[in-house]
């Protein structure tokens, strides 16, 4: 029993490894047969385009304030009782009106002796004056009265600037805030009685890049966005370029002049800012067409032979899913938009709908940009 035993084992062994030879070799037919119908091989199907020069208007977006184009707070200049309020919180009132009057019964009182005293010192200096032509009085005695003419006139003065404190006027024309006072209640110089604004204007200063100087000018258009107002957009233009830069942000504050005639923007508002910059001719790619990996951007070139190299690229301005490249593509060079993901260098593609331009336009794209180089 045993010898048969032992040549059982042997002969299952056997069939064991001349099964895993067939199973060994049936799969490098299937693979050679898979090699030879090119599926490993086959292109890869991506959308590609052609880089050319196009105009380009880049902008800048930066997050500004709004300040009126001029604001105060009312307050008194002397200490005194407030007689009477002329305006409500939020009325729009014109350069000298008045808004507070503070009481000043001492100060009239004063007024009426002052401008008695001037009456009779000029009525004096009349009669002098008479007898001095007559020669009936020293000249010295003359000059005397003159002086205290003059004196009792500039008392008067005096007192009619004291009166004139007890009425405070709006310095210009616009908006008064929120009232701060009451009828009866003591003011003080320094008590804030409301806020004038002159919102018909209103700058939005907002900064700027330093390496971003040299584009900017007075006069370049600005359109601002308000979370306050969706689906509004509020058109002006550059006014001033500060004359400084900030050391700590390397920035430059650039003031924006808006008009404003619904006073929809109020101080103290945050406003996106747009700053268009001027046109320029720039070569430009699709946006998904750039891969980052890292601090690394780069890009697919198609090569004659229809496949991929990898590209490193240096990009400029981005605007509405388009990108400029400052470095390292040309005009002509046919890229990879759609697919980057699928890629690695050196593979095969095929252009499912991509971007076919004629030779003759790409040769005249090369020539125009080789004029303007040089």
């Amino acid at each position: 029993m045993r010898p048969c035993s032992r040549f059982s084992f042997r002969a299952l062994r056997a069939g064991l490894v001349l099964a895993l030879v067939g199973a060994t070799v049936a799969c490098g037919s299937n693979g050679a047969e898979q090699r030879k119908d090119g599926g490993g091989d086959r292109p890869i199907p991506v959308t590609t385009q052609q880089v050319r020069m196009q105009p380009f208007s880049d902008t800048l977006l930066a997050l500004g304030n709004v300040k009126a184009r001029e604001s105060i707070t009312v307050t008194a200049k002397v200490s005194e009782t407030v007689q009477q309020v002329h305006f409500e919180s939020g009325d729009v009132v014109a350069a000298g009106a008045p808004l507070v009057t503070l009481t000043g019964r001492q100060q009239q009182a004063a007024f009426e002796q002052a401008q008695a005293t001037a009456n009779e010192a000029e009525r004096l200096y009349q009669r002098q004056r008479e007898l001095a032509d007559q020669q009936l009085v020293a000249r010295s005695t003359l000059d005397t009265q003159v002086a205290l003419r003059d004196a009792a006139r500039a008392r008067v003065a005096q007192m009619r600037a004291d009166i004139g404190d007890r009425v405070i006027r709006a310095p210009f024309a616009g908006v008064l805030g929120i009232r701060q006072v009451s009828p009866g209640a003591l003011v003080t110089p320094g008590t804030a009685i409301a806020t004038l604004d002159d919102t018909a204007r209103v700058y939005v200063d907002f900064p700027v890049p330093e390496a971003m100087i040299a584009t900017l000018g007075v006069g370049q258009q600005v359109a601002g966005t308000s979370t306050a107002y969706p689906g509004r957009t509020f058109e002006g233009q550059v006014s001033t370029v500060d004359a400084r830069v900030d050391e700590a942000t390397r920035s430059v504050v650039v003031r924006g002049d808006f008009a404003n005639p619904d006073r929809a923007l109020r101080p103290g508002m945050l406003l996106q800012v747009r700053l268009s910059r001027p046109e320029r001719q720039a070569l430009l790619v699709p946006e998904i067409s750039i891969v980052q990996v890292g601090t690394d951007s780069f890009v697919y070139r198609v090569k004659p032979d229809s496949s991929v190299e990898r590209v490193d690229v240096k990009i400029g301005a981005r605007r509405e899913g388009l990108a400029e490249v400052t470095e390292g593509l040309k005009v002509g060079d046919r890229i990879v938009v759609d697919g980057t993901g699928k890629l690695r260098v050196g593979a095969r593609i095929v252009d499912a709908a991509g971007d076919k331009v004629p030779a003759g336009e790409v040769g005249a794209a090369t020539k125009s940009s080789s004029a303007k180089a040089g």
